[in-house]
């Protein structure tokens, strides 16, 4: 089965906030690797940053969470998924088309549902209820 993150629950995952210990809870219930794209491993990069940057974590921690990143990759946790950013930006525009005018969702949130449709996951985690009911729609299920 495939599973992939958003940026909600990596940053959960990787940092420290409300989501935190369902996001480590889950992570250590499976065995299979998480899979990821290179949308999600930048948005986390930035993410981690931008938390420093407005002193949501502390000095350095975004280095340090980062550092675990990269071990769980590794190690074979997490498995970064290549896959063509054209077809990408076409799922995205299906799904920003079909949903977004009812729905709101963000641009970002439209990218994660559409790397995950391409990749053929089966799930999303996350912990963003509106990209919840994208996914949802879309036949994803999540499990978090």
């Amino acid at each position: 089965m495939v599973t992939c993150a958003d940026t909600s629950f990596l940053f959960s995952l990787y940092g420290n906030d409300a989501h935190t210990s369902r996001a480590v809870a889950w992570m250590r219930s499976q065995r299979s690797a998480l899979t990821l794209t290179v949308l999600s491993e930048y948005e986390l990069g930035n993410a981690l940053r931008f938390a420093e940057f407005r002193k949501g974590i502390a000095p350095g921690e975004a280095a340090l969470f980062w550092a675990q990143f990269e071990a769980d990759r590794a190690s074979g946790r997490l498995h970064i998924q290549v896959c063509n950013l054209a077809d990408v930006v076409d799922e995205a525009k299906r799904l920003s088309a079909t949903h977004t005018l009812t729905g709101g969702h963000r641009g970002f949130d439209i990218l994660h549902v559409a790397t995950a449709l391409i990749v053929k996951a089966q799930q999303l985690l996350t912990f963003d209820g509106n990209q919840k009911k994208l996914a949802e729609a879309e036949g994803l299920v999540v499990p978090v």
